[in-house]
């Protein structure tokens, strides 16, 4: 997928269970399938069923705090459901559950999503509905047109954006009378209102940019039930993206920016920004949904604050005279997601051995941690991965390599591009991953050239470039484990989802290293996808394609395992059948599996069951050397 990936997206997969409906192969990639149990000795621990690994994706997100509590999005894969939990410190492990009668709580605001709920002090939770996109609450709010997001408390009113095909609203809305004012439209985009007394401050940018490239910070008069005024730029422009405002007790407004090639924390106070804590590092996300939360405001003038050096996180907090002091975690990511309760850090965090969790996290020095809702965990033995620097052309790209469980001697490869691809590989847990390491496979991720974590220049290097110089990273990261005796030749696999899977596709068009590409919900013509895409994504594939971007059927070099959604609306279905239809006929395609009912995300365990086995499947033909099935 685009954007980050780990949760389970049930929003746009509409909660029901999946059956794969199309085969384009005329045979099935079967064979021989090895047992769950390892066969190099009885102390190894069963390798995790594609099932496990399906149902093992419950996810964290939107983590906030009001009045005392915290609030998060759950997202449940045994229930198919999203729902809005709730926890306070009197409660011990006791959470209580905010859900919509039928469907999943979440948000469609610009493909991607924004805050898909709020708790206004005198009439509880709000929730949108994630099928709809409508606002749901005990009072009936009729329906308008269009998708709602990125909710926020301003008193007993809810601020929010809404989005339809011409453009984004700043709306204020009273909930009781259902009375809906517009605070500011564009033919663009909105997001993040945050309010103070009668201070109001939003981003903005430009329908044909992408905010991670130019957004805007702006601030507002506003009177309660009337309109704003004397809106002001305070930061951002064509060459800066100033995301994620907030407001301070004293009146400041804190936000971050990449002015300087790195987003880092700032505050504008009367009239004049200035640098908090200047850092080269990334603190900041590639917002592709809206109200991420990179930073977060503490008593005493204090500021805790996500550190991202590559794909590694760190927490840090910002003391009133600038020093920053680093906080110990046994986490390596942390999301976007921090709140504050009391002086205490709330957070979504995760090790590559350790499932994510939500957790409290003291910043008085004692670095004490209480977990507040434990993560999903499988009795198998892990692969914990190890950071390497690969030199690829005038480029230095960092590889997570994942050795095979229980192996010392060079593995079968599997490579594997993210999603985004303005976006990054993860430092932890990652239950596909661990599906295939302990089945004897190794598996890197690579952060080629336009990932996120390294600032804007290498940011920005895809722009353009798309298909090249991944491809050409991803090339090279094989290669380089190939010679230090860490993959074996003829052996290596590409794989990647969205993106990613555009990545794979286009890796196997040309001459390398790889054996056979998987390509799940990708993209295939990023030129046609300027039109396709969701309207916040146009801009990207503008920006990132060239006249020669389109995945060519007749320059397909090895074989394909295509696998897509039958409701994907981030990258539709017809460009994928298209393909399979023309790799069929060259003999190229291994299978087309399409799933009914299901979205970009693959949030359905049957489906990602269905998947998982399908590519192992795959491999396996591979490294039998039986061949591959070739379509008639």
């Amino acid at each position: 997928m685009d954007g980050d990936d780990d949760g389970v997206r049930i929003r746009d997969d509409v909660c029901r269970r999946s059956r794969p409906v199309v085969d384009l192969c005329c045979d099935q990639v079967r064979g021989q399938r090895r047992g769950d149990e390892h066969d190099r000795g009885e102390h190894m621990r069963p390798a995790p069923t594609a099932g496990d690994v399906a149902m093992a994706r419950t996810s964290y997100d939107w983590l906030a705090s009001h009045g005392g509590l915290l609030h998060w999005v759950e997202a449940m894969p045994e229930t198919g459901k999203a729902v809005v939990a709730s926890w306070h410190p009197s409660w011990g492990s006791d959470t209580r559950v905010h859900e919509l009668a039928r469907d999943s709580v979440g948000s469609g605001l610009h493909g991607y999503g924004g805050m898909p709920y709020a708790w206004l002090p005198s009439l509880g939770t709000v929730l949108v509905n994630g099928v709809t996109g409508q606002i749901e609450h005990a009072k009936a709010l009729p329906p308008t047109r269009h998708s709602y997001g990125d909710l926020a408390q301003s008193g007993d009113e809810l601020l929010c954006v809404r989005e339809d095909d011409q453009g984004d609203q700043l709306v204020a809305v009273d909930v009781v009378s259902a009375n809906r004012r517009v605070l500011r439209e564009t033919d663009g985009f909105l997001a993040s209102p945050r309010s103070q007394g009668r201070r109001l401050a939003w981003t903005q940018w430009s329908k044909d940019v992408m905010p991670w490239d130019s957004c805007e910070v702006w601030v507002a008069n506003r009177v309660v039930g009337g309109p704003i005024s004397e809106p002001v730029r305070v930061a951002g422009g064509p060459n800066e993206s100033a995301i994620q405002p907030q407001w301070g007790e004293d009146g400041s407004l804190y936000f971050m920016s990449d002015r300087t090639g790195w987003w880092n924390l700032y505050r504008w106070r009367s009239g004049l920004v200035d640098a908090v804590a200047p850092i080269d590092a990334d603190c900041a996300t590639a917002p592709w949904e809206s109200t991420y939360a990179d930073y977060v405001l503490l008593p005493g003038s204090r500021i805790g604050m996500i550190v991202q050096h590559g794909p590694r996180h760190h927490l840090v907090v910002v003391q009133p005279d600038g020093g920053v002091a680093p906080v110990s975690l046994p986490y390596t990511s942390v999301k976007p997601y921090l709140a504050a309760l009391d002086s205490r850090i709330a957070l979504i965090g995760s090790a590559p051995d350790h499932a994510q969790e939500i957790a409290l996290v003291d910043t008085n020095g004692s670095e004490g941690v209480e977990v507040v809702r434990a993560g999903t965990v499988l009795a198998t033995a892990l692969s914990v991965p190890e950071e390497i620097q690969v030199e690829s052309s005038r480029a230095e790209v960092t590889v997570l390599f994942y050795p095979a469980v229980g192996q010392d001697a060079p593995a079968p490869l599997i490579v594997r591009p993210h999603p985004g691809p303005t976006h990054q590989s993860k430092l932890r847990l990652d239950w596909e991953v661990q599906f295939f390491t302990s089945r004897g496979f190794a598996v890197a991720d690579v952060d080629y050239r336009g990932s996120t974590g390294y600032g804007r220049t290498f940011r920005k290097a895809l722009d353009g470039n798309w298909g090249r110089f991944d491809v050409e990273d991803c090339r090279n990261a094989a290669l380089h484990l190939i010679a230090v005796g860490r993959a074996a030749a003829g052996e290596v696999f590409i794989s990647g989802a969205s993106a990613g899977g555009y990545t794979a596709l286009r890796a196997v068009s040309e001459d390398g290293p790889f054996a056979l590409a998987v390509a799940r919900s990708a993209i295939v013509d990023p030129q046609r996808w300027t039109v396709t895409a969701p309207r916040f994504q146009r801009p990207h594939a503008t920006i990132l394609s060239h006249e020669d971007a389109k995945v060519v059927p007749a320059r397909v070099q090895r074989p394909v395992l295509l696998i897509h959604g039958a409701r994907d609306t981030v990258a539709p279905i017809n460009d994928v059948t298209e393909l399979a239809t023309a790799l069929r006929t060259r003999k190229m395609l291994v299978r087309m599996l399409s799933f009914d009912g299901v979205g970009h995300y693959f949030s359905d365990p049957a489906a990602l069951s269905a998947a998982l086995d399908a590519e192992l499947d795959a491999y396996r033909a591979v490294l039998r050397g039986t061949g591959l099935p070739a379509a008639e």
